[in-house]
């Protein structure tokens, strides 16, 4: 078994312990107040790897975690239905964070540990390694409730009204390894890294109160080319979530469902746009989120709606999710 699967499996099982601690009510000191869903991009390091991920907890709190992704996608190798056909299976651990400057900024980061696997005609081919981090910083503009003007607030003291804009701006490394030989690929987005510096810009919206919320985030994509003359197409991304909170004894449970999707510009090398690269993908997503004290626990399952991916050629499955962090 590989080092990857093992950490895989531990996550996994932290989440399970979590849920079965929260229905024996063991837990002291639970978190009451959450704020809304807050959903930040989250760079894959593969074209064909969604950036409505999301970076970030229902709960909004400042924190260190790890996340378990993995997704599976078919690639055609011909026009005809009975062409060949490849399986490609994306396995991501990511040390994620959140991390407060001051009231109003606060800097999100990740890094992945990429490992991948095609099967082409009973041929496995598995690529694994340190993929691309990325580092967003964050100002967040709170909305409080305008006072009446007959009314005297002796403690002069802002109340929040549920609403606020984030607007983030940030860079994806390129610490993941980009292999030339890959690119002759049906799906291009099979490596480990893109080997580029990209540029993030994202602007989000949330509103929420004590039972309900909803978020939206805009993010652009603005691709670098790598030093093999490669660069991945511009990418935007949008993402509509809606949760609940249901308070139980000394814990918090928050289910949330939502839509989100990607679209992709063409890839081009040596200046010269490379056909059927570009594409668009739209996703359904649920899960949930349960806080414990200090301890965050979350799971969700993402399927496509509809997708048109490099020329139809490529097909995404499915995409699961579970995490664990630690609020700060």
């Amino acid at each position: 078994m590989s080092a990857l699967q093992n950490i895989k499996y531990i996550i996994i099982g932290i989440v399970m312990l979590g849920f079965a601690k929260a229905e024996a009510h063991n837990p002291v000191n639970p978190c009451t107040k959450h704020e809304p869903f807050q959903v930040l991009c989250d760079l894959c390091g593969c074209s064909t790897s969604s950036g409505s991920f999301g970076f970030g907890t229902l709960s909004n709190a400042n924190f260190i975690g790890l996340r378990y992704i993995y997704q599976n996608f078919e690639s055609k190798n011909g026009i005809f239905e009975n062409s060949p056909t490849s399986k490609e299976t994306f396995n991501t651990v990511q040390l994620w964070a959140q991390i407060p400057v001051n009231e109003s900024f606060y800097v999100t980061a990740s890094l992945p540990y990429q490992d991948l696997t095609r099967d082409f005609n009973g041929i496995k081919e598995n690529l694994n390694g340190l993929g691309d981090a990325n580092v967003v910083g964050w100002y967040k503009h709170v909305f409080y409730k305008k006072k009446a003007e007959n009314e005297i607030d002796f403690d002069n003291k802002k109340v929040p009204s549920g609403h606020s804009l984030q607007f983030g701006l940030g860079i994806k490394l390129p610490t993941g390894q980009f292999e030339q030989r890959l690119t002759d690929n049906i799906n291009p987005g099979f490596q480990v890294g893109t080997g580029s510096l990209d540029g993030v810009f994202s602007l989000g919206y949330n509103y929420g109160n004590d039972s309900f919320g909803v978020n939206t985030l805009l993010s652009y994509y603005l691709k670098g080319e790598n030093k093999n003359d490669y660069q991945f197409g511009d990418q935007f991304s949008y993402a509509v979530n809606f949760f609940t909170a249901i308070p139980k004894e000394k814990m918090n449970i928050m289910p949330f469902v939502g839509v989100s999707g990607d679209i992709y510009d063409p890839i081009t090398q040596y200046g010269e746009t490379l056909s059927d690269t570009d594409g668009n993908i739209l996703n359904f997503s649920l899960g949930s989120e349960l806080a414990i004290e200090k301890f965050i626990f979350g799971a969700s399952y993402t399927l496509p709606v509809s997708q048109r991916l490099f020329g139809d050629n490529v097909e995404s499955k499915q995409r699961v999710s579970v995490y664990v962090n630690f609020a700060l």
